[in-house]
């Protein structure tokens, strides 16, 4: 972590870093950040930073946007693109920030029709197992 530039927050980096943690924590839970933390590596280090800073510290801290809404984009653009892993990360996250089954539900079915119906399967799939670890499926 650089520690002493300015984001466009007019924060320092560690103020970015520590906004971020912050965010990030009370999105993706404790246990999640800190199972990430103790996977990173020399190799990941940096990355890691940048994510906590830019993601969590710059983005997900808008006031533009409350968290459900932030939620519903991330599910949409995770399943447009294909990212699985991610896409079950954060649908974890949109019942922590606050987004019902059924709205999941429907942020999926918004998706099969500009995403394409193989990729609401997928999502269909992977949501479906997700909310059954969380005792809500």
């Amino acid at each position: 972590m650089t520690g002493v530039g300015r984001g466009p927050s007019g924060l320092s980096d560690a103020e970015r870093v520590e906004r971020g943690m912050r965010v990030r924590r009370e999105v993706l839970s404790d246990a999640h950040v800190d199972r990430a933390n103790a996977a990173i590596t020399d190799f990941t280090a940096d990355f890691q930073d940048f994510i906590t800073r830019t993601a969590w510290g710059d983005i997900w801290s808008r006031p533009g946007l409350d968290r459900k809404s932030r939620s519903v984009a991330v599910l949409t653009a995770m399943i447009a693109l294909g990212h699985h892993d991610e896409f079950e990360m954060h649908v974890r996250a949109a019942r922590r920030n606050g987004l019902t089954v059924a709205e999941i539900k429907e942020v999926i079915l918004q998706a099969g029709l500009y995403c394409g119906v193989p990729a609401a399967n997928t999502a269909f799939q992977l949501a479906r197992r997700v909310l059954e670890e969380l005792g809500e499926a």
